[in-house]
């Protein structure tokens, strides 16, 4: 009886390791790839609970569900020279287990670094106004990109490729700022012009229909003067009719035209063989400078030559 009772205990005992050998559980998400002595069977193990050849039987899990990459701010230039620093994230899934596991060692990682280059690459494909103006074509060319590599020889999809930031240098910002600043003031003063000149239109109108009835000048005259004074103002207010202004200019006969101013008379330079001409001379008796210049302006003396041809000296002037 105890002989028996331990055969049973063992019995149970090993089919309880047995199953732990054997049987596995595969969750919905995931999908198992099984190695029988080292080579792997094509038949992938749906979810559920799988059964194994014990020890010659290897079974690894993949998962099936979208995975989220970060990829890193990497620094490159675009097409027009500009050095920007930009981060993404990337989504993927496995579509193909057997693929995943076989042919790369670690998918995510591999993934992580094609999404790095991949983004380097098409940054500097494109200019800095694309890059922040055309997000969405950035990002399809971004997936088109990395998924190449990927999804037939790894077994990996890329699913979607979204641009998180983007950095520019702080002069490059400063100057952006100042070009936004500057397109904002002119289209203020394009409107601003534009509500000048319909202004202009409107006032040029109804000048023409209040010039056809004199009595709507005086109404908007008095509708003036009640305007100001219901401000509560100090302001005085004293109408002046125009047509008197027109009398008086019709009797003052109009504008009188400017009197100018009558020109300077330019008096020429007498020549040195004019008569009554005056030019200094030295005073040893030496013939005269015709430019004027003597050596000693005091003890000089002047020469007049008149019809007669008159020489007198005098005093130093």
């Amino acid at each position: 009886m105890t002989t028996t009772l331990v055969w049973l205990i063992g019995a149970a005992v090993a089919v309880v390791f047995v199953g732990l050998l054997t049987l596995r559980l595969v969750q919905q998400y995931e999908r198992g790839v099984v190695f029988r002595f080292g080579r792997v069977v094509e038949r992938v193990r749906e979810p559920g609970l799988r059964v194994l050849v014990p020890i010659a039987d290897r079974m690894m899990k993949v998962s099936t569900r979208v995975v989220v990459l970060a990829v890193p701010a990497q620094g490159a230039i675009t097409r027009d020279n500009v050095t920007v620093k930009v981060d993404a994230a990337v989504y993927f899934r496995v579509v193909d287990p057997v693929k995943a596991i076989v042919n790369v060692e670690d998918y995510k990682h591999a993934v992580s670094q094609v999404a790095q280059t991949s983004l380097r690459t098409v940054i500097g494909r494109a200019d800095l106004d694309t890059l922040l103006s055309d997000r969405e074509r950035i990002s399809a060319e971004l997936k088109t990109v990395i998924d190449a590599p990927t999804e037939q020889p790894w077994g990996v999809r890329i699913e979607l490729v979204e641009l998180k930031d983007i950095s520019l240098p702080e002069q490059m910002t400063r100057s952006m700022s100042r070009q936004a600043e500057a397109e904002r003031e002119r289209r203020a003063r394009v409107i601003a012009a534009d509500g000048e000149r319909q202004a202009s239109e409107q006032l040029a109108a109804a000048a023409g229909r209040m010039s056809a009835t004199p009595g709507a000048l005086q109404l908007r005259l008095l509708q003036t003067v009640s305007d100001v004074a219901a401000e509560k103002n100090s302001t005085l207010v004293m109408p002046f009719p125009v047509e008197l202004l027109r009398f008086f200019e019709n009797r003052g006969g109009g504008a009188q035209e400017p009197v100018q101013a009558p020109e300077p008379a330019i008096q020429s330079i007498p020549s040195p063989h004019d008569a009554g001409h005056r030019w200094w001379r030295s005073p040893d008796g030496g013939v005269p400078d015709p430019l004027g210049r003597t050596d000693d302006l005091v003890d000089a003396g002047y020469t007049v030559r008149g019809p007669d041809d008159i020489t007198n000296s005098g005093p130093a002037v």
